[in-house]
């Protein structure tokens, strides 16, 4: 019976310092397991330094493509009223061309009726005809000067 109170003894030592041990934790690490996890630590600071970077030039970039996106917004606003702008300078354009077309049309027929006259009277003819001509040169080079 000794025996077996000491057996017993025993086991309970054993499983008390066992329990201890283990709520305790171990405190022994070997040499390369201690290097490993070191090495684990400064490799988990590095990527969280990294991580911190990237996201800062995450935000940066973000900052830069708004700024980006609203000058194109801007310009093309900006594009657009010019577009406009062009666009009724042209009707403008045709509309002023209508009427340069309409003005030469019906001054055409007051040339013909002074050549007429011109017919009637020779003397003043040589005169006035060199005077006309450049007048309709002044005016096809105005019609020119517009286009």
């Amino acid at each position: 019976m000794i025996r077996t109170a000491m057996v017993r003894n025993l086991v309970a030592v054993a499983a008390i310092t066992l329990v201890s041990v283990s709520v305790s934790g171990c405190d022994y690490w070997p040499p390369a397991l201690q290097t490993q996890i070191e090495q684990l630590h400064s490799e988990l600071q590095s990527a969280t330094m990294e991580k911190a970077q990237l996201q800062s030039q995450l935000t940066s970039m973000a900052k830069v493509k708004d700024d980006l996106q609203t000058q194109v917004n801007d310009l093309s606003r900006a594009s657009q009223d010019k577009s406009t702008m062009i666009a009724s300078l042209q009707n403008g354009l045709a509309a002023a061309q209508e009427r340069l077309a309409k003005s030469a049309k019906s001054a055409a027929p007051k040339a013909t009726t002074v050549k007429s006259s011109i017919k009637v009277a020779p003397k003043k003819v040589t005169h006035k005809a060199p005077q006309k001509a450049p007048v309709k040169k002044k005016a096809s080079a105005k019609i020119t000067g517009k286009h």
